[in-house]
């Protein structure tokens, strides 16, 4: 099954969209942003590009109108982004919504179906305090 995600605003605005396979019906939430994070990464390393969009900062990126510049096109650790988007998710960085209800822990078990609808709100801090 074809599982998409899709980053959006508060408003409902999409920023982004990617598509993940899933082979059982049921999967934690952990999962799926792990699924998610190992995707964004795989796909930037095999590009090779200089941007990177994806749920979580890259350590020693710079952020630009395009992205986040990685510094001399460097791979990026699979393992520690899924660590930092596990410790986001875990510290409110940004909401893991499921046919629009909030998602409260990585633990939750959730019933994927064709129709499921799975979008990451990601917060961002406000500037002055």
């Amino acid at each position: 099954m074809i599982l998409k995600i899709k980053d959006e605003t508060f408003a409902g605005d999409v920023l982004n969209e990617i598509e993940l396979e899933i082979a059982t019906q049921e999967i934690a939430v952990k999962d799926i942003i792990k699924m998610r994070v190992e995707r964004e990464v795989e796909n930037y390393n095999r590009r090779a590009d200089k941007f990177f969009n994806g749920l979580v900062v890259p350590t020693d990126a710079e952020k630009t109108l395009n992205g986040y510049k990685m510094k001399h096109n460097a791979k990026i650790d699979a393992e520690k982004q899924v660590y930092l988007a596990l410790a986001a998710f875990q510290k409110n960085g940004f909401f893991v919504l499921i046919d629009d209800v909030q998602s409260e822990s990585l633990d939750q078990i959730v019933k994927i179906g064709e129709n499921t609808k799975i979008s990451f709100i990601k917060l961002t801090p406000l500037i002055g305090g």
